[in-house]
């Protein structure tokens, strides 16, 4: 997840508002953008069991947040080994494909754009997920620290130890960019606009970029050229299926989640952004290095600023910054250059129509960290918007037959 949402005293539009660059339009390569507030991903926890296939509320819940400039869908697995936590969606078997096609429809229909971000998680999962119980693969058999979330037998999802994974096999790099590949093509007959690499935050991506979490001595390990080439092969597989300009990728340069570390982030992180500027894609996909920092009303520390402008400099396209941000602090990032556009997570959980909130300088609704994961409609679909703040009826959530 991303910032943390807070309440902010309401106060009438402003001419600060009116004019802040989070409200100027934007091309983001074949799209045109009414302004620059993009929803991250929120990973939810709500699939449908059996089958991890995402349900009738979530198309209500995307819909409701149609207004947001993009919609990046929540971490989707590629692939059964790709599952890392109980409950979340997939989108590679008929039945996933079919309920991403109805949220895609709920959100066209709601004048909104919406990328899958594409996700194998690695190590962070555990044989309870896995087909046939099997270990989570990695790059390298290094177990993280922390814990999985699984379902249990009763059917409640439950924390349990971490194993050590199965390092991939050097024949098992096209099997596992065939799992990209399937899903960008599934992708593509669910109606999404475009897709979203998931090369941050510990997963699998991440755990060959790393040089903590990739021991490996053959073609895939060892200089960052090489620690790095899993994820350009993914790029290079996925550009025939969507075309570079509806092709974003993720990263998370000097993140700690999912215990995950680099021993020369700035080195490996401007390799990483130098080159994916060659793809000429969509947009670079940043989570913010000064997140600590700002989710607690700090300003940057200067050395993840640095990493931030590094990211800045050597990427030559669109570059999404999320993480931490409030209305002022997201428009001065603008302003000085270091983001094209802001991504806003925990606020357009409770805020289904954060941008507006956001322009008129409205109060923001409460997350409620309860209802994070797993649940139904509470802490989902049933955040109030403003009009409903000022006693409109509530728009009726999309047909729910299929759910």
């Amino acid at each position: 997840m991303d910032d943390v949402a807070t309440a902010t005293p309401k106060r009438e539009a402003s001419r600060e508002t009116d004019t802040s660059p989070l409200f100027q339009p934007y091309r983001l390569g074949p799209f045109n953008l009414p302004h620059r507030v993009v929803m991250a991903p929120l990973t939810r926890s709500r699939a449908r069991q059996p089958g991890n296939v995402p349900d009738a509320l979530a198309a209500c819940y995307y819909a409701q947040r149609a207004s947001a400039a993009l919609i990046i869908g929540e971490a989707t697995q590629v692939s059964m080994q790709g599952q890392g936590y109980a409950w979340t969606p997939g989108i590679h078997s008929r039945e996933q494909v079919g309920a991403w096609r109805r949220i895609t429809d709920a959100v066209h229909q709601a004048a909104g754009l919406m990328f899958c971000q594409l996700w194998h998680v690695g190590r962070i999962s555990h044989p309870a997920l896995q087909p046939d119980n099997m270990l989570p693969v990695a790059p390298s058999a290094v177990i993280p620290a922390g814990k999985a979330f699984i379902e249990n037998d009763r059917g409640e999802g439950t924390l349990v130890p971490f194993v050590r994974p199965r390092a991939l096999d050097i024949e098992e790099m096209p099997y596992v960019v065939a799992q990209y590949v399937r899903a960008a093509r599934n992708a593509v007959a669910a109606d999404f606009d475009g897709v979203e690499i998931h090369a941050a935050n510990g997963y699998l991506l991440d755990q060959f970029i790393e040089s903590g979490t990739n021991r490996r001595n053959d073609a895939y390990g060892g200089a960052v050229e090489s620690r790095t080439r899993l994820l350009f092969e993914v790029i290079e597989a996925l550009t025939p299926v969507w075309g570079p300009d509806r092709i974003g990728v993720r990263i998370s340069p000097m993140g700690k989640l999912n215990d995950i570390h680099d021993d020369n982030p700035h080195a490996t992180f401007g390799h990483v952004a130098e080159r994916l500027s060659e793809y000429k894609l969509g947009y670079l996909h940043m989570v913010n290095p000064a997140l600590e920092q700002m989710q607690n009303g700090k300003e940057p520390d200067p050395h993840a600023l640095d990493m931030a402008k590094l990211i800045r400099n050597r990427f030559r396209g669109t570059l999404i910054v999320a993480g931490g941000f409030d209305a002022e602090s997201g428009a001065r990032w603008l302003r000085e250059g270091w983001a094209d556009l802001i991504a806003y997570g925990r606020k357009f959980l409770a805020n289904p129509d954060l941008p507006d909130r956001l322009r008129l300088g409205a109060a923001l609704n409460e997350d409620d960290p309860s209802t994070y994961y797993g649940g139904g409609e509470k802490g989902y679909t049933d955040y109030p918007s403003l009009a409903q703040d000022r006693g409109e009826q509530p728009k009726a959530c999309v047909d729910q037959s299929w759910r």
